[in-house]
C-alpha cells in the first residue's frame, strides 16, 4: 500500500483507506487539544513529535508512518476553525476548496507547460481574468485586465515592483509606515533603493506627506512607484485609495496596492464602497486564503495593464519551443517567476462557482459582523480598552491601565495553555492584543468567552 499511486485507475481505491486515516486523525486531533493549540508551548510539542516520528529516515519503512505522523500533527496543529484562533490572518478552509485540493495533489499538475497541465492551465486563464474584472471593472478600462496566481501576498507584492522596475529600471518605491514589511524586503531582493517611508498617523497613509514627498523626489513619469494599503496587519485599516490615485495622477506615479487582507470586501455589496479607488491602480495584490477561505496559498496580482506583463516572458525550449507555441500550445512561462506551479486555481475555481458572489459576499459581511460584536462588547466592558472599531474584522485591545508586559504575559500564557490563540500589535507606542476574526461560524458566545479568557489573565 505504501508504493501505491494516487492517480491512475487504482488511484482513487488506493487514496480512500488513505483518507479515512487522515479524516479520523483530524477528528481526534481536534478532541485533543484543550482550545485552538495544543497544550505545553514549543518544548512539549516538539518532545511530542520526536516520540512520534522517531528516525526521520529509518532503514526500513513503517506502514503505520500516516497514522502515527497525522494524528501527532493534528494533536499538535494550530485549529483556524476555533473560535478562539484570532491571532493572524490564517482563515479556516472551506471543506469544498479543501476538497478540490485534493483532486489538485492526486493528478499533480504543473503549470510549467501545457501538456504537464491542460485543463489546469484552461482553468487558470478564465478564472484569473474573472478575478481581475472584479478589481478592474471592464467598463471602465482601455485593456482587458489580467491577473497572475502567485503564493500569497509577499510573492505578489514582490512581483509589482519587479514589474514596475521593468518599466524603470531605477523606480523608487514610497511607502507609509503602515506598509507590510514584504514590500521593503522586495526593494532588497530587486536591488531598488532604500524605500522613501511617509508617515501614517492615524494607521493609514497620510495624503499630504504622500504629496510632499512625490513633490520632493520630483523626476519623469513612471520612476516613482507608491504602495498603498487595502487592510494592514495590524488593525485591518485602509488607506484614503481615492485621494493617494489622485495624487500620484497628478506626479506621474505608479501606483500598487496591497489588498492581500482587504480584496475579499469586493465580494460583499455592503462593504465593497471602502475600497473606492483600488481601480485606479496599476498593480493590486489579493490574498484568498485570507478573506476567500481557502487552503494555503491562493494569492494573485491583478495587473491593470496586460501590456505590464510582457516583462516575465522567458524561453526554455523543453517547455515553450517556438514551433509548439505557434501551433497553439499556451506558453506559460510568463505567468510566473516559478517554474513547478501546482494548481492552486481549482479550488479557488470551485469556490468561486459553489458559493458565489452572494455565497461569498455572506461569508464576508459575517466576518465584519463579529469583529463588530466583540469592538461592543470591549467597549462597554469595565476592563478593557478599545483602540477602534474595526473597519474589515480586526479588533485591538488591551486592558486598561495596564503595563505592555502585563498584554505579553497574558498572551504567552494563553498560547502555551492553549486556551486562545491572539496576536499582538504596537500603536500609539502601546501594545495591543489583536483578534482577526475570520471563521464566519464564530458565535456572540464565542466572543464573550475569549474576552472572559483574557480578562482572568490580566485583572489586577
Amino acid at each position: 500500500m505504501s508504493t501505491t499511486l494516487a492517480s491512475g485507475p487504482q488511484g482513487p481505491d488506493n487514496l480512500r483507506p488513505l483518507l479515512d486515516t487522515v479524516l479520523d486523525a483530524l477528528k481526534t486531533g481536534a478532541a485533543t487539544r484543550p482550545g485552538p493549540l495544543p497544550a505545553g508551548g514549543p518544548p512539549d510539542v516538539t518532545a511530542r513529535l520526536r516520540e512520534a516520528l522517531g528516525n526521520p529516515l529509518p532503514e526500513h519503512g513503517d506502514d503505520h508512518a500516516l497514522h502515527t505522523l497525522v494524528h501527532a500533527f493534528t494533536a499538535g496543529a494550530a485549529d483556524p476553525a476555533h473560535p478562539h484562533c484570532t491571532a493572524h490572518l490564517h482563515c479556516p478552509p472551506l471543506a469544498v476548496a479543501t476538497a478540490a485540493d485534493l483532486a489538485a495533489s492526486a493528478l499533480n499538475p504543473s503549470l510549467d507547460s501545457w501538456d504537464q497541465a491542460p485543463a489546469a492551465s484552461a482553468l487558470e486563464t478564465l478564472v484569473t481574468r474573472a478575478l481581475a474584472a472584479e478589481v478592474y471593472p471592464p467598463a471602465e478600462q482601455k485593456t482587458v485586465p489580467d491577473a497572475l496566481v502567485t503564493t500569497g501576498g509577499t510573492e505578489a507584492n514582490q512581483l509589482a515592483l519587479l514589474l514596475a522596475r521593468e518599466q524603470h529600471p531605477h523606480v523608487r518605491l514610497v511607502q507609509a509606515e503602515n506598509a507590510h514589511h514584504s514590500l521593503h524586503r522586495a526593494t532588497w531582493l530587486l536591488g531598488l533603493p532604500e524605500p522613501v517611508t511617509v508617515p501614517a498617523p492615524a494607521g493609514t497613509l497620510d495624503p499630504a506627506a504622500l504629496d510632499q514627498a512625490l513633490t520632493a523626489l520630483g523626476g519623469p513619469p513612471g520612476t516613482v512607484l507608491v504602495a498603498a494599503t487595502a487592510g494592514t496587519t495590524d488593525a485591518g485599516l485602509i488607506d484614503p485609495l481615492p485621494d493617494i490615485a489622485t495624487i500620484c495622477e497628478t506626479h506621474g506615479a505608479r501606483l500598487h496596492i496591497d489588498a492581500a487582507y482587504g480584496a475579499g470586501l469586493l465580494l460583499s455589496d455592503r462593504h465593497r464602497p471602502k475600497l473606492d479607488g483600488l481601480a485606479r491602480a496599476h498593480t493590486v495584490t489579493l490574498d484568498l486564503h485570507k478573506l476567500g477561505w481557502q487552503p494555503v496559498a491562493a494569492g494573485l496580482l491583478a495587473v491593470r495593464d496586460p501590456h505590464d506583463l510582457h516583462a516575465l516572458r522567458h524561453h526554455a525550449d523543453y517547455l515553450n519551443a517556438d514551433d509548439d507555441t505557434e501551433a497553439g500550445l499556451p506558453d506559460l512561462l510568463g505567468r510566473s517567476l516559478r517554474t513547478t506551479r501546482r494548481a492552486d486555481i481549482l479550488k479557488i475555481a470551485v469556490t468561486l462557482k459553489t458559493l458565489g458572489r452572494q455565497g461569498l459576499g455572506a461569508l464576508v459581511d459575517q466576518v465584519c459582523a463579529h469583529a463588530t460584536t466583540l469592538a461592543e462588547l470591549i467597549d462597554v466592558h469595565p476592563h478593557f480598552e478599545l483602540y477602534d472599531h474595526p473597519t474589515i474584522s480586526t479588533v485591538l485591545f488591551r486592558p486598561a491601565h495596564a503595563a505592555d508586559t502585563t498584554v505579553a504575559d497574558a498572551r504567552r500564557t494563553l498560547l502555551t495553555q492553549g486556551h486562545a490563540v491572539l496576536g499582538r500589535a504596537r500603536l500609539d507606542n502601546r501594545l495591543w492584543f489583536k483578534a482577526t476574526l475570520l471563521n464566519p461560524h464564530t458565535r456572540p458566545d464565542d466572543l464573550a468567552a475569549l474576552l472572559k479568557l483574557v480578562e482572568g489573565h490580566t485583572a489586577r
